[in-house]
């Protein structure tokens, strides 16, 4: 998959709510447009900002704990963590300079 790694129910905790850097979690589906739409941006910015942000993704169809306990209801989801908690939630595909925008304050 190259800069971006998977998550899963079992090892959410320590790979985003324990992770020291920022992370944002890409909520995706296999089947889901957008969702492979908004892929390649989100590995360029993976690439780019590996230093001050880390994205994981995380597939809705096969971790129903985590989508649950976020109320995750429409994909993509992307969810930014630091220290644990939610800092902000972006629902739907955008455009590289929109996302790029909606993110500064976690890119370096």
């Amino acid at each position: 998959m190259g800069a971006i790694n998977e998550t899963s129910d079992a090892t959410f905790e320590a790979d985003v709510l324990q992770n020291d850097k920022p992370v944002l979690v890409d909520f995706w589906a296999p089947w889901c447009g957008p969702c492979l739409a908004i892929a390649p941006v989100l590995e360029e910015l993976a690439v780019a900002h590996s230093d001050t942000i880390e994205i994981v993704k995380l597939n809705a169809d096969e971790n129903s704990q985590v989508i649950s306990r976020y109320g995750i209801t429409g994909l993509p989801t992307l969810n930014v963590y630091i220290g644990g908690e939610v800092v902000k939630t972006l629902v739907g595909a955008m455009s590289k300079p929109k996302l790029m925008h909606e993110l500064a304050d976690y890119l370096d």
